[in-house]
């Protein structure tokens, strides 16, 4: 599936929005995606996992690791079209953490898939735990990247889309300064 393919599924199913959105990174944007919307038919989240792992010819993982709530669809896809276990992270008092008896070895390659890349700031807290693991991180994949270039991540990003989508610290946002309603659609904070 390419990218123009998904984008155009991503409409026609609602998860391509515009308007006036908080992001979880707390910048506003006029276009939000909803990846839920898309990965809720199981034969399209196959689809997309296995295109995700495609993404990383020749290369080895041992597990592939998603945050909850966005990635967890997608990396368990990703997963399964690698023949890996899958592992999430979550927040637990606004700290990420592997939890549930979930465990990575030290020297593990692991595969971080995430469902949309804003900031990055979930990645980071992602490979952050990862590595206080011991595990290495070898890979970062996504459906949509929509990062700027301000964006640092430590290795390349892997997404089946990559869109330039403008986004705005609130009190610089012109969505604001024109009074239109804001909208928080993220599951971080709600």
């Amino acid at each position: 599936m390419n990218q123009d393919k998904i984008l155009e599924t991503m409409t026609e199913l609602g998860a391509l929005h515009r308007g006036h959105f908080q992001l979880s990174s707390g910048r506003h944007s006029d276009t939000y995606f909803q990846c839920a919307r898309i990965l809720m038919y199981p034969e399209l989240a196959r689809e997309l996992g296995a295109a995700v792992a495609a993404r990383f010819p020749g290369e080895t993982y041992d597990v592939v690791v998603s945050p909850a709530l966005g990635g967890l669809i997608i990396g368990h896809e990703a997963a399964r079209a690698l023949g890996r276990r899958f592992v999430f992270t979550e927040r637990k008092d606004g700290e990420m953490q592997i939890r549930r008896g979930f465990e990575l070895e030290k020297g593990e390659r692991v595969l971080i898939v995430e469902d949309v890349v804003t900031r990055g700031t979930s990645l980071k807290e992602v490979i952050a735990v990862v590595e206080s693991t011991g595990a290495v991180v070898a890979g970062l994949g996504s459906v949509i990247d929509r990062t700027s270039p301000d964006v640092d991540l430590p290795l390349p990003l892997q997404a089946l889309a990559r869109v330039d989508v403008t986004t705005w610290e609130p009190s610089e946002c012109p969505l604001c300064a024109k009074g239109e309603s804001l909208v928080k659609p993220g599951s971080r904070g709600n």
